[in-house]
């Protein structure tokens, strides 16, 4: 297998010929993939925020997915794990795990639009976990380190996490701490130049496999939105103990840990920006955490649609296709139809994003969304499916599965829903 590394090169906006992943050609000669049907057209001219770099940037992806990725999806799925560093090698080599990272660290440099049109693009593996491990990897556990770490921890975690010579996890939820982060208890004590971290983590995506931690821990006595830090932890470490791999509703091909630190040492200098700001960067990645995921799901819900059609045209029932009832092909004009008014809502809040700007609500209101429009469509076109749709032989009951995790990772619908009250200025007043 041949892989180019993408090399893209600005000067005053005009983008220059870079290569693509295997074919090696121009990426702008790569465009030609064709869209499915219902979903945004995989064109320039009308986009509200992709150019024809975006799009070479989906078609060289799309190759790695089609020939890396897919073909193993069930053999992965039913073993419970997907191989973490040989996929995460490919597509570090191919320039996809730092997109919007800083080129002296092996990242593309380009904007957070990109990051998204790769998201968008992953959709198209053929099972939920795969893509979440990769997100993961590419805009969870490193969003902080980019921005604020030291240029020595960049260079030992950053850099071989954006090339897949490392994977990363994040170790933000516990037990008794999820989606409200402030209340976490895992704590990091300073000794000499040493922190001794106690404590555990918990549905630690990648937590089997990993190289490294993005942790949350508590480094001081003080306020709970101010005595928290980031802090990079090598997994190799004395003290650090997988206790677990947990078995998951959906997300199989994905290895979720729970993993305990018993007087883990680390030293002080992997603190990632300044002691005592963690929670503050963490809220930050989420932003781009919550932005990705519905990008990620928009596409998915456009295959799962399509493939409905194509499966209930040809299912016939009292003597004609399942999906010449008129109940039928009118819902799934209504999903379609929610889908792309989500998709417009993310492609705002990204705009905005990109220019600078807060978009808590609107991602907040894009994460809610995508939760629950996930879910209503799984449940609608799995039950198009008949009995073949309670079998695990089709995509559409593996999406069933996976995306019911949207509504409850990185923040359930009901903190997402507490989060819009608050610029709504709606909550009781204490």
């Amino acid at each position: 297998m041949r892989a180019v590394r993408l090399n893209f090169l600005f000067n005053r906006g005009h983008f220059y010929k870079c290569t693509s992943y295997v074919s090696g050609r121009s990426l702008s000669e790569n465009v030609t993939s064709k869209p499915v049907a219902g979903s945004a057209p995989e064109t320039t001219a009308d986009h509200l925020i992709y150019t024809q770099e975006h799009f070479a940037l989906k078609a060289s992806l799309r190759k790695i997915i089609d020939q890396e990725i897919n073909p193993h999806v069930d053999q992965w799925e039913a073993e419970g794990k997907f191989p973490a560093h040989k996929i995460f090698k490919i597509l570090g080599s191919a320039g996809f795990l730092g997109v919007n990272k800083p080129v002296e660290y092996g990242g593309l440099g380009l904007d957070f639009s990109y990051s998204v049109a790769v998201a968008e693009e992953l959709g198209n593996i053929r099972c939920g976990g795969i893509p979440m491990a990769i997100g993961v990897q590419s805009d969870m556990a490193t969003p902080a380190l980019a921005r604020f770490g030291s240029a020595e921890l960049k260079k030992e975690f950053l850099l071989p996490t954006i090339m897949g010579d490392k994977v990363a996890c994040l170790g933000v939820s516990e037990v008794g701490a999820g989606s409200d982060v402030s209340s976490i208890m895992t704590k990091a004590v300073r000794n000499g130049d040493e922190y001794v971290i106690n404590g555990g983590k918990m549905w630690t995506t990648n937590g089997t496999q990993a190289d490294w931690m993005c942790l949350l821990a508590n480094t001081s006595d003080g306020p709970p939105h101010r005595n928290k830090s980031l802090i990079c932890l090598p997994m190799n470490l004395p003290g650090v103990h997988i206790a677990r791999k947990i078995d998951k509703l959906g997300m199989w091909s994905s290895d979720t840990a729970e993993v305990f630190f018993d007087d883990v040492r680390v030293p002080c200098k992997n603190v990632i920006g300044q002691e005592g700001l963690g929670f503050t960067y963490q809220m930050l990645q989420f932003q781009e955490e919550r932005l990705w995921a519905v990008a990620n799901i928009l596409t998915t819900m456009d295959n799962i649609i399509q493939e409905t059609i194509e499966y209930t045209r040809q299912r016939k029932i009292f003597k004609q296709p399942v999906l010449y009832h008129q109940s039928v092909h009118f819902r799934l004009a209504e999903l379609q139809t929610e889908v792309e008014l989500l998709r417009s809502l993310f492609y705002r809040a990204t705009a905005l994003y990109i220019k600078g700007n807060d978009v808590t609500r609107l991602a907040s209101m894009a994460k809610l969304k995508g939760g629950r429009l996930a879910r209503e469509v799984s449940d609608s076109c799995l039950q198009y499916w008949g009995g073949m749709g309670f079998t695990s032989d089709v995509p559409v009951s593996r999406f069933y599965r996976d995306s019911r995790l949207m509504s409850i990772g990185a923040g359930a619908d009901e903190v997402m829903l507490g989060i819009i009250c608050k610029y709504m200025d709606t909550l009781p007043k204490k």
